[in-house]
């Protein structure tokens, strides 16, 4: 048997999908469950010699670039942000783009991030900055293409189709831009790095060097990123930790609604929300979107209760409809949710059954929101409750009427964050009765809140007062 060498002690195997690195091989990765992803990386001590990077020898302290400062001598205007001219983006930004921000925004495939990038980049670029958009996935004409179908042509916005990073940094130099836009990170390469453009060290190694090309030049950039089939940012987890904002853009491809949330931003807060409509003329902001969730607060239908839901820091109306239907007796009954938690849509109905007497045991019962609008939070249990009930009954509930608490398994209504904004937002819009958790609430005015305990006495402040299902079960 060969001794050992020490080349052999120092191998070292790292995931292809992730960047976990382990000290020897394994079938699947411990970190992101991937199978056969696990490969031994290159070598990267001094002796590896042209198989691995060289290692560097410690050298002398030299002198510092920049003295040191006492923290209230530092300039400010180094972290002013500068409007993008999207308005919508600039919220969850938190006012805009910092000189020297390196900005990732992450999405599906289809969902518009380059739509909304070219955008922007036209919009600042309409305003006198020099914009450098860098596509590595598309040609330069198919670029050319849609900008002149969303109106996105201007003197100042410059177009390089390539995905090699030093010629993307001898653009930037040649250009002098004031925002570079890449459009993807996992489709550019470069050769100080091993592997193929999309794998771990190539992303590492080309993030790494446009964040240092940033904070060197203080030129914001924003990078495309791809999304794996989980939802997550692709790419190393490091990925996430070398740049300064992360963005999630989401969308389903059958509705025209778009949302931008903030995952990490380092110069401002994470929980606003921007909104976007997806258009024949590209993707335009929506600046109201409550009017998207509801299909209108005249309601004549049994079966649909408006609630309004946090998406973020940002107050939305929203409505939830709901159909009961009779089950021919030798199918088991269905339970269709959309758009909603199943799980709380299961426990609610368990509910109505067990603490209000609604015999949904042999119905089938179908449960969606309007306008593709995702709702997850407690707050709107009370509204799927009662939107099921009003379909149970075959009675619509009451004009102007919203709905917003949590409904605990002993049928119990429990309060919410952010009730008076919710309730601001439903007066706003011409709501003019609430029923709300226990507790003293301020309401604007032409708004009357109604406070109820539990779950049948929610429903008794419908039209359902006096139906005799409403009796407790014996």
């Amino acid at each position: 048997m060969p001794p050992v060498t020490s080349r052999a002690r120092a191998a070292r195997f790292e995931c292809t999908a992730c960047g976990h690195t382990a000290a020897k091989w394994v079938g699947r990765c411990p970190d992101c469950g991937g199978w056969g992803t696990v490969e031994e990386a290159p070598d990267t001590s001094p002796a590896a010699g042209r198989s691995g990077r060289p290692g560097v020898a410690p050298t002398p302290a030299a002198r510092p670039a920049s003295p040191v400062r006492q923290i209230g001598q530092v300039d400010l205007e180094t972290a002013t942000a500068r409007r993008t001219g999207v308005g919508e983006l600039d919220r969850v930004l938190g006012g805009g783009l910092v000189p020297g921000v390196v900005v990732l925004l992450a999405g599906e495939p289809g969902v518009g991030k380059s739509t909304l990038l070219l955008e922007v980049a036209a919009r600042r670029a309409r305003d006198g900055a020099t914009v450098l958009y860098v596509t590595g996935e598309e040609s330069a004409g198919q670029v050319r293409l849609r900008a002149e179908r969303t109106g996105g042509l201007a003197p100042h916005l410059f177009l390089s189709a390539t995905g090699d990073l030093e010629e993307i940094a001898a653009h930037v130099e040649a250009v002098d831009p004031e925002l570079l836009v890449v459009d993807s990170v996992q489709t550019v390469g470069t050769a100080t790095a091993e592997g193929s453009p999309g794998g771990v060290s190539q992303v590492r190694t080309v993030t790494t060097a446009l964040v240092a090309l940033a904070k060197q030049r203080d030129l914001p950039v924003v990078l495309i990123g791809h999304v794996t089939k989980d939802g997550a940012v692709a790419g190393p987890r490091t990925l996430e930790h070398l740049v300064d904002v992360v963005l999630s853009f989401e969308g389903d491809r059958h509705s025209p609604l778009r949302l931008v949330r903030g995952l990490k931003n380092r110069f401002g807060a994470t929980d606003e929300v921007g909104c976007f409509e997806m258009n024949d003329r590209g993707i335009a902001e929506v600046t109201d979107p409550s009017g998207l969730f509801t299909g209108g607060l005249e309601r004549t239908v049994a079966g649909q209760t408006v609630t309004v839901a946090m998406e973020g820091r940002r107050p939305l109306m929203a409505e939830v409809q709901a159909l009961v239907a009779t089950r021919p007796s030798d199918t088991p009954p269905r339970r269709v949710v959309s758009d909603l938690d199943s799980g709380r849509v299961a426990k609610i109905l368990a509910v109505l059954q067990e603490r209000c007497g609604l015999r949904l045991h042999d119905k089938d019962v179908f449960v969606a929101t309007v306008g593709g609008m995702k709702l997850r939070e407690p707050s709107a249990d009370l509204a799927v409750a009662i939107a099921i009930a009003s379909a149970y009954h075959g009675e619509a509930v009451r004009s102007g009427l919203v709905a917003i608490g949590e409904v605990g398994l002993g049928g119990e209504v429990r309060r919410v964050v952010a009730l008076e904004r919710r309730l601001a937002e439903a007066g706003r819009l011409g709501i003019s009765r609430a029923i709300v958790p226990p507790g003293e609430v301020r309401t604007p005015k032409g708004l009357t809140a109604a406070p109820v305990d539990d779950l049948r006495g929610a429903l008794m402040r419908t039209t359902l007062e006096k139906d005799p299902d409403l009796s407790p079960r014996g």
